[in-house]
């Protein structure tokens, strides 16, 4: 009482748990997806290709062996078998030690980047915008004001030079 603005009341329930018949009906036909519990692919892990040129080493990238200096083919065999499991195996290893707490770590880095620009950055350069538009007017008065007449003048002083070029031989 008294306020100009109410609330609105909604008897509907949320959309999670609704009250009545006819709202239960619309959301079971919808599907609702949480981007925070989004299927992932787990076949295609790169899907943006971010990593493409960085990461994609093979034994042949590292270790070749030109024309006229080859080894047992038993050793490059073994060697080769033995850089990919270890590759494999270790990389598995690592980031099961470290996979957790580093997606934990660019979470919070992420976070506070996305923070920082939605609440410092944008606002900052929005307000700068804003006062250099009071700046620039004034700059642009004072310019017209005082650097136009001047430049005017000395453009007539010297429009009225002439220059000619005479070939003598």
């Amino acid at each position: 009482q008294g306020f100009l603005y109410t609330a609105p009341v909604r008897e509907q329930g949320n959309i999670y748990k609704p009250n009545n018949k006819m709202m239960a009906d619309e959301l079971s036909g919808k599907v609702v997806h949480d981007v925070h519990t989004k299927e992932i692919d787990r076949v295609n892990r790169d899907p943006k290709h971010l990593n493409d040129d960085v990461v994609k080493i093979d034994f042949e990238d590292v270790i070749a062996e030109p024309e006229g200096t080859h080894s047992f083919d038993g050793i490059w065999k073994a060697s080769f078998t033995t850089f990919t499991v270890t590759k494999y195996w270790f990389y598995r290893l690592l980031s099961a030690i470290f996979g957790i707490p580093m997606a934990l770590i660019w979470g919070i880095y992420f976070a506070i980047l996305s923070f920082l620009h939605i609440w410092a950055v944008v606002p900052c350069i929005r307000s700068y915008l804003i006062e250099i538009q009071c700046i620039s007017r004034v700059y642009s008065i004072c310019i017209h004001t005082f650097c136009d007449p001047l430049f005017e003048a000395v453009g007539k002083v010297f429009s009225s030079i002439r220059a000619t070029v005479r070939k003598e031989i």
